[in-house]
């Protein structure tokens, strides 16, 4: 699967589309946010409705850094989302 990688605050975000589908299939996708590695690594994750591209790589690849940090911003811990596992 294609990644992204964004700075946001001087720290490294890896951005990848999770493997999980909606029953929106195309209208709505799923990205995760991944910084550090080990024990310290930190995962978020957003879902979001693609404007373009309605396949979920070349959507990741449409999105600017610009929203792709807004949707940082609006994404949720990995212990709430049944993506990640609800792991802490």
């Amino acid at each position: 699967m294609p990644r992204r990688v964004i700075e946001v605050d001087g720290e490294q975000w890896e951005v990848a589309v999770s493997g999980r589908l909606t029953q929106y299939v195309k209208d709505e996708f799923g990205l995760v946010f991944t910084r550090g590695t080990g024990p310290q690594q930190e995962q978020r994750m957003v879902r979001y409705s693609p404007l373009g591209a309605k396949s979920r790589e070349l959507s990741l690849g449409q999105l600017s850094d610009q929203e792709l940090r807004e949707l940082l911003r609006h994404s949720q811990p990995s212990w709430t989302a049944p993506e990640l596992g609800y792991r802490r």
